[in-house]
């Protein structure tokens, strides 16, 4: 089919030089080889932004777990030698590589994601090891480029240690100049590992991570028993692994229909300590929050609560404000973030009084912030058939070790084809070595040593 015309340089001259332009044809235009009514033109553009941006841009690979871009970022520090032995060097080169060779988009989208990717409270398991300011989980941005640095983490090697060995195919970058890998050696589900986040054109994708020696068991008990349903497969997986940690409070009913569909959503909560202190006093430690929240987000709430802002159009607090203010203020004295390099979260709360019954407190403010909340879970991404699709567990872990299988025969036929290559050339120094006194007569007599020297 021929490409779909621009329906703006279709204008006659005197249109577009300010003459009166001609009036419309009597007849609906027909669609043809050469013009196409205007429904049909927005409709296949919109077509094929949508699906530009689901496929390359906002949706993982069920294979190993990655958004192009992210991939681009790891191929390209791989191919800059930044492993994890290696010294780091500035983000802003490694940015520039990525958009000069594989990536010809703006640099802060690149930056961004390499952020993303280096923040250990993003991702269950960071494949960037970054020195500098990446940024904080109070919703702090990261310094700019210039300025932070970066290498490979350990874990990334389990990606990128076999992309050398024929196990993925290449295809040229954007002018041509250089290859990209489609896909990256996964040697694990990274797509459960570290999850996924993307907003697309008429879908979404929020997949949680998951512990990596639960993960691999699973995938273990997948590849031995193929059949194996999702209850089977839950008793390796017990429910996500969130980078922040949280305690999971949903039914086992309600995470295995999760699991099952590949959507839903489960409850979580923080977790914390009661620590005694002298004369009878004790305080509430928060250690651990659950998704989507910060210790910042907790303190505005608690704000919020204990001194209320007049709401738009009243001339005074509602009475439901003023009910909510004085039950919390009744229980809370205080409350203070000491979060720091020693304890990424500590968030303490003092009671009103050491006579206060610590369930009571802790359930007010289970009740009105965010230290109890729901993850979304929506396990979109695009399957093996280049389809995005809801996956459930069973369905994810089926396809990826199918994607293994395949990678480790071909890592398997690479080797064979290094190995025959290698033998080709030792039988020939053999051959050489055994008809030593003839090889040298042909060299020294014959007109075109090398024509004769070669096998028939």
């Amino acid at each position: 089919m021929n490409e779909t015309p621009d329906l703006f340089e279709s204008l006659p001259p005197e249109a577009a030089g300010g003459a009166t332009p001609p009036a419309p044809p009597a007849a609906p235009l027909v669609a043809s080889d050469d013009a196409l009514p205007l429904d049909q033109y927005a409709e296949r553009a919109y077509l094929a932004y949508a699906m530009s941006v689901v496929k390359a841009r906002a949706l993982p690979q069920v294979e190993d777990g990655m958004k192009p871009v992210q991939r681009r970022i790891l191929f390209a520090m791989n191919e800059m030698r930044l492993s994890p032995g290696s010294k780091h060097v500035k983000s802003a080169r490694v940015v520039g590589d990525v958009i000069g060779k594989y990536h010809p988009h703006g640099d802060s989208s690149v930056y961004d994601a390499m952020v993303r990717v280096a923040q250990d409270f993003s991702l269950r398991y960071p494949l960037v090891d970054g020195q500098g300011n990446f940024g904080s989980r109070d919703g702090d941005s990261a310094a700019a480029m210039r300025y932070t640095e970066c290498r490979l983490t350990p874990i990334a090697e389990l990606l990128l240690s076999e992309i050398d060995r024929g196990t993925v195919d290449f295809r040229p970058n954007y002018d041509g100049a250089f290859e990209e890998p489609q896909l990256l050696p996964a040697r694990l589900p990274f797509v459960l590992l570290n999850g996924a986040s993307g907003i697309a054109v008429g879908m979404a994708t929020e997949i949680p991570s998951h512990n990596l020696r639960e993960v691999a068991a699973a995938a273990i008990h997948a590849i031995e028993n193929p059949a194996a349903g999702v209850a089977e497969l839950l008793g390796h997986i017990k429910g996500p692994d969130y980078p922040g940690g949280g305690q999971l409070i949903s039914p086992a009913a309600d995470i295995r229909q999760a699991y099952e569909t590949g959507r839903g959503s489960l409850k979580l909560r923080a977790r914390w300590v009661i620590e005694d202190l002298a004369r009878g006093q004790w305080q509430l430690v928060v250690t651990e929050l659950p998704p989507g929240t910060s210790s910042q987000k907790v303190l505005e709430e608690i704000e919020e609560i204990t001194n209320p802002k007049i709401k738009a159009g009243k001339k005074a607090l509602t009475p439901e404000q003023v009910q909510l203010k004085g039950a919390v203020l009744a229980l809370l004295d205080g409350v203070r973030d000491e979060s720091g390099k020693e304890a990424a979260v500590r968030l303490v709360f003092e009671p009103r009084s050491r006579t206060i019954e610590s369930r009571e407190l802790i359930t007010a403010l289970l009740a009105h912030t965010s230290l109890e909340s729901s993850a979304p879970i929506n396990m979109t991404m695009i399957g093996l058939d280049g389809r995005p699709t809801p996956k459930g567990l069973r369905q994810v872990l089926l396809e990826w070790t199918g994607f293994r299988l395949d990678t480790v025969r071909r890592r398997t036929a690479h080797r064979l084809e290094r190995v025959s290559e290698r033998i080709h050339v030792l039988e020939g120094r053999q051959l050489v070595l055994l008809n030593l006194d003839e090889v040298i007569r042909i060299i020294r007599e014959e007109d075109e040593p090398k024509v004769e020297l070669m096998p028939a």
